[in-house]
């Protein structure tokens, strides 16, 4: 079985994120950029299903130059190789361009099984797994809580707010995962050494015969127009009490049109 884990390099969510002056993107260079976390577990689950039936794990990354630094941490948690696509044209794609680079890029690779994070913390748009088995042309499981393969069968539990669904389909097939799934393990010293010597091919957009006019900045369906800063957050209203505190308090709330 071949398995591919779509992995992305997010400016860490735990510290403040801001945007580009020149074209309103994520600024991505001064950021202390990670592995997306929900890819941590879609990575775990790759590792569990080879150690349970056997199976090549690649993982597969679209992204400037320094994203190499989360490809090898990545691949210390147990990965066999990855293939990081990147060209300059890429820069400012949006959802379509860039699940239509990575669906070119998996057809090349031929996978039995895509594994993905549900979303990414950067846009948390949660469409790429759709959109990706959409150009593919297979099923699209996504939401998973669970996963179990029977040859060339996949079930998975399908989390919702009420509960789960049971989704079924054969391979090959996407399949995005929510951190319920499984608990990512650490990578080990002898992994994080391993993590040095494994492949590491690089491919642009040539290489997959995709059109540099139809991603980055200039082939996007959305673009930011203005962005600004989220205003310092003011102190309170203190309404005291003279008798009168009741009417003060529906004229407060009707100013602020709560009444």
């Amino acid at each position: 079985m071949k398995i591919v884990v779509l992995v992305k390099q997010v400016p860490d969510s735990g510290a403040d994120r801001t945007l580009r002056t020149d074209d309103n993107t994520v600024d991505r260079a001064s950021a202390n950029n990670v592995i997306n976390e929900m890819d941590e577990y879609a990575i775990e689950e790759a590792l569990r299903i080879r150690e349970a039936h056997g199976a090549e794990v690649t993982l597969l990354t679209m992204g400037p130059e320094r994203a190499t630094e989360s490809i090898r941490k990545a691949l210390s948690m147990g990965p066999d190789k990855a293939v990081h696509v990147t060209d300059e044209a890429l820069h400012g794609s949006c959802a379509l361009g860039t699940s239509a680079v990575l669906a070119a890029a998996l057809k090349q690779l031929e996978p039995d099984v895509v594994l993905c994070g549900a979303e990414a913390t950067d846009a948390r748009g949660q469409v790429l797994p759709h959109m990706i088995a959409e150009r593919l042309g297979v099923a699209a499981l996504t939401g998973a809580r669970k996963l179990t393969v029977d040859g060339s069968t996949l079930t998975i539990e399908r989390q919702t707010e009420e509960g789960y669904e049971i989704v079924t389909a054969s391979t090959p097939a996407v399949v995005s995962v929510w951190d319920t799934i499984n608990e990512p393990r650490y990578p080990s010293f002898k992994g994080i050494m391993e993590a040095k010597k494994k492949p590491v091919s690089t491919l642009g957009l040539a290489d997959l015969g995709v059109d540099a006019g139809t991603v980055g900045a200039a082939g996007a369906s959305t673009a930011v127009v203005e962005h600004s800063k989220r205003p310092a957050r003011s102190g309170g209203v203190k309404v005291t009490d003279e008798g009168d505190g009741g009417a003060k308090l529906v004229e407060f709330l009707a100013t602020e049109k709560f009444v």
